[in-house]
Parts: C-alpha cells; sequence; structure tokens
C-alpha cells in the first residue's frame, strides 16, 4: 500500500481527466508514495498496464511506491529513472505509446517527512535536499557554489522571494550546512519569524523550496517532459499535469496550448476547500491536462 498517512492530491480530479479504462496502458512519472499509481492500477485492471517511474530510492521502498507495485504485480512496472528519462524507459520496456500519462511535480509525503534528507525545516539535518541521494550535489554545495547574485536569483526565481538578495547575503555570509542552521540564516535576514510569518507560512518556506527546485534541476526536469509527450503519448491519449508553482503552471499550460494538443482544462483546476484543509500540502495544487491529436471538440470539456 502507499506510505502510511500519504494523501494523494486531487485524486478524484486527476482520475477522471486520465480516464484510464480497463485494458490501458498510463505511465505514472512520479510514483512516489505510491498514492495516484495504485488508483491507476485499479482503473487498468489486470489486462493493462501501469508504468512508474521515480528517481528516489526511497519511492522504491516497501512502504511506498514498490509495495503498491508488488500489491499489483501482475500489471505494475517500477522504474528508477527521472521523469525526463520517460521515452528511454518504455523503450527499455518495449513500450512504443501509452495511453495515459500523469505527472506529479510535487515534493512527496516521502521526503518531507523523513529529517535526515535535509528538505524540512521542521528538523535539523544536512542541507541535502537531493531527491536521487545518489548523484548531483547538494544543496549545501550549490549554496556554497553559487555566488551571492546568483544565489538571490535563484532564491526570487524559483522561491518568489522578494527579500532573495538580504537573505542570499546572509546565507553566503554563514554558509549554512544543516537545515536549522538555513532557516536561521533567513530569519535573521528577514527578521523575527512572529513578524515576518505571511499568511501562516514559515519565512524560509520559500528560501527551502527555491534550493529544492535548484538542487534537483526541476524545471530542467519539466522541459523535457514535456518535449517528449508526442512521442510518449498516443494519438487521442491524454496527459495530465499536477504542479505546485507559477513556473512550472506557465510551462505546462503554454505546452498544452501548442500545436498538437487540445487542453481539457480551460483554467488550472484547483484542490476544494475541503481538501486543503484536510491536506495542507494541495493548497498551492494547479492540475491541468490535454488530449493530444485530438480534434477542438473534446477540448474544454472540464
Amino acid at each position: 500500500m502507499a506510505a502510511s498517512g500519504h494523501v494523494p492530491v486531487m485524486l478524484g480530479e486527476v482520475l477522471a481527466l486520465i480516464d484510464a479504462q480497463p485494458g490501458h496502458v498510463v505511465v505514472d512519472c512520479t510514483a512516489g508514495a505510491g498514492g495516484h499509481l495504485a488508483a491507476f492500477a485499479e482503473q487498468v485492471g489486470p489486462g493493462g498496464r501501469v508504468v512508474a517511474l521515480d528517481r528516489d530510492p526511497r519511492a522504491h521502498q516497501p512502504d511506498a511506491a514498490g509495495g503498491v507495485a508488488e500489491r499489483f504485480a501482475d500489471r505494475v512496472t517500477l522504474v528508477q529513472a527521472p521523469f525526463s528519462a520517460v521515452r528511454v524507459a518504455l523503450d527499455e520496456l518495449g513500450v512504443e505509446r501509452v495511453d495515459a500519462l500523469f505527472a506529479d511535480l510535487g515534493v512527496s509525503s516521502l521526503q518531507l517527512d523523513e529529517p535526515e534528507r535535509g528538505f524540512s525545516f521542521r528538523s535539523d539535518a544536512p542541507l541535502d535536499m537531493r531527491m536521487d541521494t545518489s548523484t548531483g550535489e547538494t544543496a549545501a554545495e550549490l549554496v556554497r557554489r553559487l555566488d551571492e547574485g546568483e544565489l538571490a536569483d535563484v532564491i526570487y526565481l524559483y522561491g518568489e522571494e522578494h527579500k532573495s538578495r538580504r537573505i542570499a547575503r546572509v546565507i553566503k555570509r554563514e554558509q549554512p550546512t544543516t537545515t536549522a542552521a538555513l532557516a536561521e540564516a533567513v530569519i535573521h535576514a528577514i527578521g523575527d519569524p512572529r513578524v515576518s510569518r505571511r499568511g501562516g507560512i514559515h519565512p524560509a518556506t520559500r528560501t527551502f523550496q527555491a534550493l529544492r527546485i535548484a538542487t534537483n534541476r526541476e524545471l530542467d526536469e519539466l522541459d523535457a517532459l514535456l518535449e517528449v509527450l508526442p512521442s510518449v503519448v498516443r494519438p487521442g491519449g491524454r496527459a495530465a499535469v499536477l504542479s505546485f508553482h507559477s513556473l512550472e503552471d506557465r510551462k505546462v499550460k503554454l505546452r498544452f496550448k501548442s500545436e498538437g494538443f487540445t487542453a481539457l482544462t480551460k483554467r488550472p483546476q484547483v484542490p476544494s476547500d475541503a481538501e486543503m484543509q484536510a491536506n495542507p500540502r494541495a493548497r498551492s495544487a494547479k492540475l491541468r491536462a490535454a488530449v493530444l491529436g485530438a480534434n477542438d471538440a473534446e477540448s474544454e470539456q472540464q
């Protein structure tokens, strides 16, 4: 089963837009804790197939997507790979085209809830933030490599943090190597957290988000995925992306408005008030979907 406590975001809306049928082949590009994956496996049935990708080794453990793959061994194949490698992964499995593709771009509960991963300021841990801990530089190494101006740009662009230059100056001076030290550096830069909290958001939230996106090259990964969609999804098949950042949503919107795509969502769908109350991690979610190679009659039906 999916990881304990994991709640897949906008599950009902995702299933409706993907519209997987018995016997279909579906790709879940970000298997994570397996919440959406398990639902896709139920939809396609024993005659269908779900190829699930995740670059994070943690997702492949029995209490996460790995457990879902074992439970539905007759129809789920779990591959350790970034979603930018979806075309390569399918080629290796002998799959030419799929009926539907889904990508959840949010950070997984598996990553947030394990302090040693370094994604959260709620516990002290090494400042890592890598989704694949076997490769690439850590967030601490990224901070050390960038000069002050480059770091400020990262925090402003990826975190939408308007105090980025002040924050970058303090971070470069203090050179934090743990999550607690990074959070303290942000607080030192922008003031008392009781004053700086905006809408209940911890003052370091945007900086942590920015460094996570930069460390994992998340926008480059998204660009690569959107580029290969026409070679992955069959004509008339569907693609849906759940994003949590305005830059991500803008990229998806533009791709789904381009030639060869017919948008199913005129505007992004967002979680209900009830879901946001029950699952605060859903609060910034935006869901878009499109049909590939479809005619205009199918567009904007949502």
